[in-house]
């Protein structure tokens, strides 16, 4: 059984502040990514004992950024997509293993009055194009903090939130037309009526001791690989973000 876990710890110095290690013990994770890390280069150093540590910095200072620590070595690992309009934010890593691709991503928030909707849809159409050319080459595995709620089920407020960031109709249609393309969200495939199972709550109105929650962090599989998943999990216990981390177990 291999245990992957995507986490965005929302700064990974302060994460660390929190428990991230023993959390990070506790999973013993085959794979472990992480997204919106806020650091640059030798910010820190973590005692990651038997595994490989793979980060992806943005240019701009405390944004974004991501991770990937793994116990095997990757045959090849990349940042970016290719087009320098995006990979200017550290917001994907890919890791190539014999069987699939793993990809780690943060996508961009559409941000208050939805000012960077635009520039949003611009990456998902860019996205959805380099996640093919990959999978055309072998499967995928992607993993992270999508910023939207694909479905009415993943936040518990839909109707308020129709226009909000995350649960636009634009951004949940560019998600869907990315499952289109050959994936499948694979904890809809376990737990496909599952409800009040998040992964984001926000700071405030005491939202996560409520459970007020949004479903935005996820692991996307391409078809193929269908067979060899066991399971799907959300892990709302852990602590250290405004995150929690999420899980997939292959067979």
């Amino acid at each position: 059984m291999k245990r992957l876990i995507s986490w965005n710890v929302n700064g990974i110095r302060a994460c660390v502040q929190k428990g991230f290690l023993a959390y990070f013990n506790g999973f013993d994770a085959d794979i472990f990514c992480l997204q919106e890390t806020k650091i640059s280069a030798g910010q820190i150093e973590l005692e990651l004992q038997g595994y490989h540590q793979y980060w992806n910095y943005s240019v701009k200072k405390g944004y974004s950024g991501t991770a990937i620590f793994t116990r095997e070595e990757p045959i090849s690992v990349s940042t970016g997509i290719g087009l320098a309009l995006h990979d200017q934010e550290g917001r994907v890593i890919c890791a190539e293993y014999p069987d699939w691709f793993l990809v780690t991503v943060y996508t961009p928030n559409s941000q208050n009055e939805l000012a960077r909707l635009p520039y949003r849809m611009q990456w998902e159409d860019d996205f959805r194009i380099w996640l093919g050319k990959l999978n055309r080459k072998k499967p995928v595995i992607f993993c992270g903090d999508l910023n939207v709620a694909h479905k009415e089920i993943d936040l518990r407020n839909p109707k308020t939130n129709r226009k909000n960031a995350g649960f636009t109709d634009e951004e949940r249609s560019k998600f869907t037309d990315l499952l289109h393309s050959g994936f499948v969200d694979s904890f809809r495939h376990f737990y496909p009526n599952q409800t009040d199972a998040y992964t984001w709550w926000s700071y405030m109105m005491k939202a996560r001791e409520k459970n007020v929650g949004w479903r935005i962090d996820y692991f996307c599989v391409s078809e193929q690989l269908s067979p060899i998943m066991h399971d799907a999990l959300i892990h709302p216990g852990v602590q250290g973000s405004d995150h929690c981390p999420v899980e997939l177990q292959l067979r």
